[in-house]
């Protein structure tokens, strides 16, 4: 029940219009309930009542008279305002899970990430936050107007008679004890369907963004296979579920079924010996439909409730994620840069139990200075540069900014004051201005142009139709490598921060746009603490220093002119590199 009382801190704010919303409910309800009286009026002091032609009609009138306004014109509105109240309700509650956890997304550390495909986020958050919605529309106003109604009605019947209201409601206890005996069982299957669903939508998505991969190695028949197994796995706890839920189905729709045919047996007994009137066995009738069928409805309820519950375990189990990256109570905002950082005896791992992939680095960087790190891959170049904008947290010793351990800074103005641009940059499937004008959601049309002409960008994006307001495609892929590189420059051209870092930003593209884009980071890099993470050593012969990394550990650094003269591990992997672009020169010519 711990999410059920977590799911209700969101429900607190709404709680007067969900008391509105029940009273409300309660007419809506309680006017049909006067159905069987008004057939209990009509037979016994009307129809069968003892008075002349004239005042039968009279009364005839009067009674149905009331009976259409009461129905015609009070009810649609209290029918309207009951049914929208309570959507608006649910609604808003929904919207506030959803904004609560896409702000829990947006924090949750690169690790989880790495580990959780994005399709059983997406589950979370769309499938079973909608889940949610019966406990509120069901469980907290349906359920509570259903037991009201049957009280109702129970008390009305009891005032009719006694017994035969003891007869009517003889089957509660089975009724009672079938409802909670299915009820857990049916808890824990839905909660392993909604888990098998999210797995089918995970491994659809990716493979949605695969489908290039697929045809180009013609996978279509294996793949086909891997989602059958998945789709069959979803099927299997899917009819394990129903198989359980039409049990219960059967069960509780006897017990319903068996008290009608109990009173009309007895009642029926009791009117051939005169004790009651047919009339107050038809209203007896009328109002076992009238508890009967709020019953039944509650069965419906108690299988929706079950997989609003099984939903929310899994929303609050999302939600129970934890930071890896938190900020100390006493964290600052970084309010202004000067620019100098430095290692301090680093060491990291990203689990407890793997082997360190840092060991022990010391660096120390000054403003304005140009640093790239080179090395073999897997040498932990990538992974030194994501611990500056605290990706992750250092394992041991700590990394400084002007000074003070980074830490001490509150992330987000960490970052804010970080430029990258990576060798895969994520762009977002709307306009170009748009995905530049992630580097400054405020700036004007006329600074997202400046941005897009020092990236070199500017003339490509012309030459579209639509020019900035072109849509770019999911992850761009209307764009090719190098444009999407130029546009990643752009955003850090209109960010404008006073660190820059560079990760394999040129790595994978062709010689002009490798051109292009080394044109825009130099000038990018003007006056700004840079990193640069590079594969090919020729594009970084301009840094200030260069660090040689090899097995998570600093092997040699100093100019480019310094190392080679050295003629250590950095002038033999020039070399090698110097000897491989002379072959791929001569196969190009031949």
């Amino acid at each position: 029940m711990d999410s059920i009382k977590r799911y209700l801190q969101f429900v607190k704010p709404y709680k007067w219009k969900i008391v509105l919303t029940i009273l409300i409910g309660i007419l809506k309800f309680g006017i049909p309930l006067m159905l069987p009286l008004i057939y209990k009026y009509v037979i016994d002091d009307i129809l069968n009542a003892d008075i002349s032609y004239d005042e039968q009609i009279s009364k005839l009138l009067w009674i149905m008279g009331i009976s259409f306004f009461v129905f015609l014109v009070l009810r649609p509105p209290i029918e309207y305002y009951r049914q929208y109240l309570a959507q608006e309700v649910s609604s808003k509650i929904l919207y506030d899970i959803r904004d609560r956890l896409f702000d829990h997304i947006q924090k949750l550390s690169l690790k989880f990430y790495s580990k959780t495909k994005s399709g059983e986020i997406i589950s979370r958050v769309i499938h079973d936050v909608e889940q949610t919605k019966t406990f509120v529309v069901t469980g907290l106003m349906n359920i509570w107007l259903d037991m009201v109604t049957i009280l109702i009605a129970v008390g009305i019947m009891w005032a009719m008679d006694p017994l035969l209201t003891l007869v009517a409601i003889a089957l509660f206890p089975f009724y009672g004890f079938s409802v909670k005996y299915f009820y857990s069982r049916l808890r824990q299957l839905t909660r392993k369907r909604s888990q098998a669903l999210a797995e089918v939508q995970g491994h659809l998505h990716e493979r949605v963004q695969g489908v290039p991969v697929t045809r180009g190695f013609a996978l279509e028949d294996h793949e086909q296979t891997q989602f059958d197994k998945r789709n069959y796995h979803y099927l299997d706890r899917a009819l394990k579920f129903t198989s359980w839920n039409a049990k219960s189905y059967a069960v509780t729709h006897t017990i319903t079924d068996l008290a009608p045919l109990l009173v009309v047996a007895l009642g029926g007994y009791f009117v051939i010996g005169g004790s009651v009137t047919v009339g107050t066995l038809v209203a007896f009738i009328g109002y076992m439909d009238r508890v009967y069928q709020p019953l039944r409805r509650l069965i419906n309820s108690m299988t929706q409730l079950t997989q609003s519950h099984a939903s929310m375990d899994r929303v609050f189990e999302f939600m129970d994620e934890e930071y890896d990256i938190i900020d100390q109570p006493n964290a600052k905002p970084l309010q202004s840069v000067h620019g100098d950082v430095s290692f301090e005896n680093v060491s990291f791992k990203y689990d407890e139990e793997e082997e360190n992939v840092l060991k022990n680095i010391n660096l120390n960087i000054k403003k304005g200075e140009t640093v790239a790190l080179v090395g073999m891959s897997g040498g932990g170049k990538s992974t030194l540069v994501s611990l500056i904008p605290r990706f992750y947290d250092v394992t041991e010793g700590r990394v400084k900014l002007d000074g003070v351990d980074i830490r001490d800074y509150q992330a987000r103005s960490l970052r804010n004051n970080i430029g990258m641009v990576l060798q895969d940059n994520i762009l977002f499937s709307e306009s170009i201005a748009m995905n530049i004008r992630i580097g400054n959601p405020e700036a004007s049309d006329e600074e997202v142009v400046e941005a897009a002409k020092a990236a070199n960008a500017h003339d490509f994006i012309m030459e579209f139709p639509n020019g900035y307001e072109t849509e770019v495609g999911e992850r761009g892929v209307k764009l090719s490598g190098g444009q999407k590189q130029r546009i990643a420059i752009a955003r850090v051209f209109l960010k404008n921060p006073p660190i820059l870092i560079f990760d394999e930003a040129t790595s994978a593209l062709d010689l002009e746009s490798e051109h292009l884009i080394q044109e825009a980071l130099e000038k990018l890099a003007h006056n700004r603490t840079t990193f640069i993470v590079a594969h090919r050593l020729s594009t970084i012969t301009h840094a200030d220093r260069i660090v040689l990394m090899n097995n998570g550990q600093v092997m040699e650094q100093g100019t480019h002119d310094e190392l080679m003269k050295k003629k250590g591990l950095y002038y033999d992997l020039f070399q090698v590199q110097e000897l491989d672009t002379e072959k791929d020169v001569k196969n190009t010519l031949t």
